[in-house]
C-alpha cells in the first residue's frame, strides 16, 4: 500500500471546497468512503458504525446522483428538503447527512485519541469518543450495545501497523483530524441554523 490508509482521503479532501468556499457533495461523500478501509481494520468491532457511515453516504449520493449539478454543493440536499419539508423524516438525506457527521465525529474524536494518549488502549480511546461524541444522542439500547462492542476493539500496536502501510500514520491521521474536524464543525452549525441538529436515535 503506498502511503497510508489514509491517503486516498487526504488527496479528495483536497478537492472538498468550492471557490466560494462551500462543501462539494462529491469530494465530502467520496472522503468518507475513503474512511471505510480504516474501520475495517477494526474487524468485527466497528461493523455497525462501518454499515451506518456507507447506509448514509448511499442515501446522500442517491439523491446527489439523481441530479449532479443541482445538488453539487452538500447543503442544497438538505435544503431541497428544508423546502418540502421531509427533512426531519428518519428516512431523509438531512438525518442521513446528521448521522454521518455524528459517525465521522467520532472517528475524528478516536484517531486523535491514538495520537494523544500514546498509552491508552484501543477499549479506552474508541470508549472515550463515543461518550464525547455519539453517547448523547444514542438511546440505552445502541449504547450498551456499543460498550459491549468496544470489548471487541483490535491491539493499538497491530492497528496502527495495519493501517501505517508506507506513510507516516501520525502525520497523516494529524492531517486528517485537522482538515476533516473544520468541516463537521460547519455540518452541525448547518444543520442547527434549521433546528435540525440535535435529533436523537429512536
Amino acid at each position: 500500500m503506498e502511503g497510508t490508509v489514509f491517503t486516498p482521503a487526504l488527496e479528495e479532501l483536497q478537492h472538498v471546497k468550492s471557490e466560494q468556499g462551500e462543501i462539494l457533495t462529491k469530494p465530502f461523500l467520496d472522503s468518507c468512503r475513503h474512511i471505510l478501509p480504516v474501520i475495517d481494520k477494526f474487524g468485527p468491532a466497528m461493523t455497525l458504525v462501518k454499515s451506518d457511515i456507507g447506509g448514509n453516504i448511499t442515501r446522500l449520493e442517491t439523491l446527489y446522483s439523481s441530479n449532479p449539478s443541482r445538488f453539487n454543493i452538500l447543503y442544497s440536499l438538505v435544503q431541497v428538503e428544508i423546502e418540502s419539508k421531509t427533512a426531519k423524516s428518519s428516512s431523509s438525506c438531512t438525518n442521513g447527512l446528521l448521522w454521518l457527521s455524528r459517525a465521522m465525529d467520532f472517528l475524528v474524536a478516536l484517531f486523535q485519541n491514538l495520537i494523544e494518549h500514546k498509552d491508552w488502549p484501543m477499549s479506552q480511546a474508541c470508549t472515550d469518543a463515543y461518550n464525547k461524541t455519539l453517547k448523547k444522542w444514542h438511546g440505552w439500547l445502541a449504547s450498551s450495545s456499543f460498550t459491549v462492542v468496544m470489548k471487541l476493539a483490535p491491539d493499538r500496536k497491530k492497528f496502527m501497523e495495519v493501517i501505517g502501510g508506507t506513510g507516516d500514520i501520525n502525520a497523516d491521521i494529524e492531517k486528517f483530524c485537522t482538515i476533516f474536524s473544520p468541516l463537521l464543525l460547519e455540518n452541525h452549525k448547518f444543520l442547527a441554523r434549521f433546528g435540525l441538529d440535535d435529533m436523537k436515535a429512536s
